[in-house]
C-alpha cells in the first residue's frame, strides 16, 4: 500500500464527512453576511456613529458598488444569468439524480449565494432609485443584510440536514 491510499483510509475524503468543507460553509456565510453590496457592514455602524467624513465614506463606497453592479448586470447579466443556469443544471443533475457528492455539496454551497447576488441587485436598483442619504442608504443595507442572514440560516439548515443524511445514509465503513 502507498502513502495515498493510506491517508485516503485514514482521512475520509467525502464532502460532507470533510471538517474543511462545514469550515468552508461557516466562512462563506459569515463573510457573505458582513459584505452587504459589497460593502462591510462596520462601516454602516461608523458612519451612523461617528457621521462626517465616515458618513461620506460610506456613502461613496456604497455609490461605487451599486453602479459597478448595476453595469455588470446591464453588460453582462444576460451571459452570467445563461451560464449560472448551465452549472447549476449540470451540478443538480450530477449530483440529486447520478448520486455525485461532490456535485451535491458545490450545488448546496453555491446555489443560495445566487440568490443573495439576486437580492444585492434588487438592494442596488432601490438605491439608484433612492436619495443617497444616510438613512435611506443604511435602510436598505441593513435590510438587505437581513435576509442575507435568513438565507444563510436556511442554507445552513438545510446543508447540515443533506449531509447528516448522506454520512449516516452511507454509513462509516462506507
Amino acid at each position: 500500500m502507498d502513502l495515498f491510499s493510506t491517508l485516503f483510509e485514514i482521512i475520509d475524503m467525502r464532502s460532507f464527512s470533510n471538517l474543511w468543507y462545514w469550515i468552508g460553509l461557516a466562512v462563506l456565510w459569515s463573510s457573505t453576511s458582513h459584505w452587504t453590496l459589497g460593502v462591510p457592514y462596520d462601516l454602516l455602524v461608523r458612519a451612523r456613529r461617528v457621521g462626517g467624513e465616515a458618513e461620506r465614506d460610506f456613502l461613496d463606497i456604497v455609490r461605487i458598488n451599486k453602479n459597478r453592479i448595476l453595469y455588470i448586470v446591464e453588460v453582462s447579466g444576460l451571459a452570467i444569468l445563461g451560464l449560472s443556469c448551465f452549472i447549476f443544471t449540470g451540478l443538480a443533475m450530477l449530483g440529486f439524480v447520478y448520486g455525485v457528492e461532490f456535485a451535491q455539496a458545490v450545488f448546496l454551497l453555491l446555489f443560495p449565494v445566487c440568490i443573495v447576488m439576486l437580492i444585492n441587485i434588487s438592494a442596488a436598483r432601490k438605491l439608484q432609485a433612492g436619495d443617497g442619504t444616510l438613512e435611506f442608504t443604511g435602510r436598505i443595507l441593513t435590510r438587505c443584510r437581513i435576509y442575507t442572514q435568513i438565507i444563510g440560516m436556511i442554507s445552513i439548515l438545510i446543508t447540515s440536514l443533506w449531509g447528516m443524511y448522506q454520512n449516516f445514509s452511507i454509513g462509516v465503513l462506507g
